[in-house]
């Protein structure tokens, strides 16, 4: 699960605030999986952006958090390991440098000193290409969407994770994964929010597939991050384990994926959740409660043998595949039809491509069929997607010397992607 605190107008107040809060929480949420009978938990801590800005009290905070698991581990014999995800703090200047300069200094330094600690997994929530994906968003066009995933996304996850897998070979951490949270989840909240079709943010989820893969072709092992909703497609891709979340993750955002998410999980999340008090106990434990039962019954499902496992899967994809095409192109037959067709493709520019063109046509495809519904003022947004891919050259030079007359170049730096 994922610890987060929001941040209080005095920042050194807080982080010493924060270093008291999170003994306390995770005592408690550790005591509860015990109590509970859990064999383990995974706990991750998303780094505030200041936490990664000033590497020492990123560092300083894996450090106590991994010093009392490691206590509580010596005195229950109750094992848990820590995710390490800090803020990718180079999107705080605009236009970014996404290559050099002291933010990414400090953001690579906040990931070897936590590796260097102890910090089991390492991951982030990187965004490299974000500042062209969020105005491709906003005005619903996949020409930019593919651009800002499939060439700038693709440069930088490549860039990136280059060198958090160097990092990580170094210290002995697991290279986890990334995630499309800025891309494809921003999308994933816009429509739920009405200001967006959900065909939008479904086929953008499909397309952030190659942007995601690129981790694990540096090196990365998984599991990857909790909010990558497209992690099915990296499982049936690359083989590694993912991390998901669904229904437990309603704390931070809704969303139409509560049980499909669940599939394939080989790891269950319930993302950001503060520190509340609730009725019953603070937040984290009973997200913590929460976790365990679902994982309870998968794992019940799994060890009533392979049928079981497999009727355990197709409910969870049938109980939302229906209602929202977000859902429909993760059932996981889908998965594999667009994962199968995604691998022949060499280049990862024209992968992203082709998994747009793809998400478009089962999403017709499901609507034919009657097996997805789609509101038909939503529908003609289909055709609308399919016309902006076809103008789509299939050479990634010749779509940067067309696109660069319709971006706002005072935005975003095409030296820090590499392009001319």
């Amino acid at each position: 699960m994922i610890l987060d605190i929001y941040i209080i107008q005095d920042f050194s107040l807080w982080f010493y605030y924060f270093l008291g809060v999170a003994f306390n929480f995770t005592t408690n949420l550790l005591k509860r999986a015990r109590d509970l009978h859990a064999p383990g938990i995974i706990v991750e801590v998303e780094l505030l952006p200041e936490t990664t800005r000033e590497p020492k009290w990123g560092i300083e905070i894996n450090r106590i958090l991994l010093e009392h698991m490691r206590e509580f581990e010596a005195k229950y014999d109750f094992k848990s390991i820590l995710r390490c995800t800090p803020n990718d703090i180079r999107e705080m200047v605009r236009p970014s440098f996404m290559r050099q300069g002291q933010l990414l200094e400090n953001m690579l330094t906040t990931f070897q000193r936590c590796a260097e600690e102890g910090a089991d997994i390492l991951s982030i929530e990187s965004t490299g290409g974000k500042e062209l994906h969020d105005e491709a968003l906003i005005n619903c066009d996949m020409r930019k969407a593919i651009f800002a995933l499939g060439v700038l996304g693709i440069r930088d996850m490549r860039f990136l994770w280059a060198h958090i897998v160097q990092i990580a070979q170094a210290t002995g951490s697991i290279p986890g994964g990334d995630t499309a949270c800025g891309f494809a989840n921003t999308a994933m909240v816009l429509a739920e929010q009405g200001m967006i079709p959900k065909v939008f943010a479904a086929v953008d989820r499909v397309a952030s597939v190659p942007r995601t893969l690129a981790a694990y072709e540096m090196g990365a092992v998984g599991p990857n991050k909790d909010c990558g909703y497209e992690g099915p497609y990296i499982k049936a891709i690359a083989g590694v384990p993912i991390s998901m979340e669904g229904k437990t993750a309603a704390c931070a955002h809704l969303s139409a994926l509560g049980n499909i998410a669940a599939c394939v999980c080989d790891c269950w999340s319930n993302e950001s959740v503060q520190n509340i008090k609730l009725l019953s106990a603070h937040a984290p434990v009973v997200y913590t409660e929460q976790l365990i039962y679902d994982c309870r019954l998968m794992n019940q499902a799994a060890a009533e043998g392979h049928d079981y496992a497999l009727k355990m899967r197709d409910w969870l994809a049938k109980s939302d595949d229906k209602f929202d095409p977000q859902a429909y192109v993760l059932r996981p037959d889908i998965v594999l039809e667009i994962s199968k067709e995604l691998v022949k493709e060499r280049d990862a520019f024209m992968a992203t491509k082709k998994a747009a063109v793809l998400a478009v046509d089962v999403i017709k495809r499901g609507i034919k069929n009657g097996d997805v519904m789609v509101p038909p003022r939503e529908q003609k947004w289909l055709d609308i997607i399919s016309a902006q891919l076809e103008t789509i050259p299939n050479d990634e030079e010749e779509f940067w010397y067309e696109i660069k007359k319709e971006v706002d170049l005072t935005k975003w730096r095409p030296e820090e992607y590499g392009l001319k």
